[in-house]
């Protein structure tokens, strides 16, 4: 898997590193209310030494091919991540999953972020399917896969417990064969 992929000029995805510990626990307390509506997992991370073992996990999974989290940067600085997990070599699947800053959030980056780690999963990994779930009610993030062509497979009741309810998800996915389709249109409308 690659560890960086360039964006565009201002926007760069670089494989999570131990030292982006400090970096992401900011993030995380500066947008931690924010994103307490649609993340579970944040009571787990209260320290920067919590972030420091979650991102020695991350890259523990990363060297064994399981997963795969990369940090992304606006001109050099931290404003999100994006990872693949857990891949499925068996089935050939993996599911991505997302985190913004409130500040960048509007601006197309996790759209293009995405985009780009389905041009890894079909086109580095070759896997043949790729899933996103998104809490139910969570509608700038239901509308990145709808933004890029996902098919919407249904609603998963009560998929997850956030904090003190349980959530809906709505389950996206996008097969090889169409994503190589849109390409082909757009390499197409692009001549």
């Amino acid at each position: 898997m690659p560890r960086t992929r360039r964006l565009n000029e201002e926007i760069e995805l670089r494989q999570v590193e131990e030292q982006d510990a400090e970096a992401f626990f900011l993030l995380i307390e500066r947008n931690r209310q924010h994103l307490r509506t649609w993340l579970g997992w944040l009571d787990n991370v209260h320290t920067i030494e919590d972030e420091r073992d979650f991102l020695r996990m991350s890259y523990s999974q990363f060297l064994e091919d399981r997963a795969a989290s990369y940090a992304i940067l606006h001109q050099g600085k931290l404003i999100g991540n994006i990872n693949f997990h857990p891949i499925n070599w068996q089935h050939g699947r993996a599911e991505i999953g997302y985190m913004l800053d409130s500040a960048h959030e509007g601006h197309g980056i996790m759209t293009l972020a995405c985009q780009t780690l389905l041009t890894i999963a079909f086109d580095d990994l070759q896997l043949n399917k790729v899933e996103i779930r998104c809490a139910t009610g969570n509608t700038r993030s239901c509308a990145i896969p709808r933004r890029l062509g996902f098919v919407e497979e249904g609603v998963l009741r009560h998929a997850e417990l956030l904090y003190d309810h349980y959530i809906d998800h709505r389950l996206f996915g996008m097969l090889a064969s169409e994503w190589r389709a849109r390409q082909a249109v757009s390499n197409w409308l692009a001549e």
